[in-house]
């Protein structure tokens, strides 16, 4: 395949939080993406990254489709409905219903489409047993999509290594750089490019941690980013209210 163009769709996962350049602002797996097909492909590829944290599958949909399609790109990424997942009240059902006629519109406008199956970030969290039927749905549809529409279905969810806790950030829930990296790794594997092996290198497990320290831990954490994120929903804002698409449009990459 040849790709002129790709445009990123998404929340925090796709922006890049929590891998971060030396000036502060997040790279992530899309960027590195787009870096890889750009030496490919040349001077004039171009890379649009429209993804917002916080935003939820709905806000996604409305507000970066239709940017999306005026763009024609060639390769289009989508992931969304983690933060849905997340809320007190969510039909995963509808969510999978929501995304359809979305892939089917990429599709039909001669876009080939990223789908990903969600690592299990909700083994970290409270509320387990809550969110994860709820995230199973969504990967099990992402799976229905990639077959009905030719989608490309990313199974992150099925690489035990992002059990490992150096895959991801120490507020549980966005992937570290290690975690981005071999999210980029997967995603060029199935797009059939070269990557750099060492991308997909994970250190051993660290040695299980003795229940008091883990529960210091914990609480640390719910004190640093639960709280703080409780805080926000609760006065109904988001962390990506301030935030605008870090590329809105195509741009060769630097």
């Amino acid at each position: 395949m040849t790709w002129r163009s790709f445009v990123a769709m998404g929340d925090s996962f796709t922006e890049g939080l929590s891998d971060a350049y030396p000036d502060g602002s997040y790279r992530g797996w899309a960027d590195l993406v787009a870096a890889r097909l750009a030496v490919d492909y040349g001077p004039d590829f171009g890379y649009a990254n429209l993804a917002i944290r916080g935003r939820l599958l709905n806000q996604i949909v409305d507000e970066q489709l239709e940017p999306t399609l005026a763009m024609h790109p060639d390769l289009v990424s989508f992931a969304g409905g983690g933060n849905d997942v997340l809320r007190p009240r969510v039909d995963p059902h509808a969510l999978v219903a929501r995304m359809d006629p979305m892939v089917a519109e990429l599709r039909a406008a001669g876009a080939d489409v990223i789908l990903f199956r969600f690592a299990d970030v909700t083994a970290h969290l409270p509320g387990q047993r809550i969110m994860s039927p709820r995230a199973a749905v969504l990967n099990d549809g992402a799976t229905m999509l990639g077959e009905k529409y030719g989608a490309y279905v990313i199974d992150l969810f099925g690489d035990d290594k992002f059990h490992h806790p150096h895959m991801w950030a120490p507020d549980r829930l966005h992937l570290s750089a290690a975690g981005h990296r071999r999210v980029a790794a997967h995603v060029l594997n199935a797009l059939g490019v070269g990557i750099e092996e060492e991308w997909m290198l994970v250190p051993p497990a660290p040695e299980p941690t003795p229940w008091l320290l883990a529960r210091g831990a914990d609480v640390r954490w719910a004190r640093e980013h639960l709280v703080p994120w409780m805080g926000r929903h609760l006065l109904g804002h988001s962390s990506g209210d301030s935030v605008t698409a870090k590329r809105p449009a195509l741009a060769p990459i630097e």
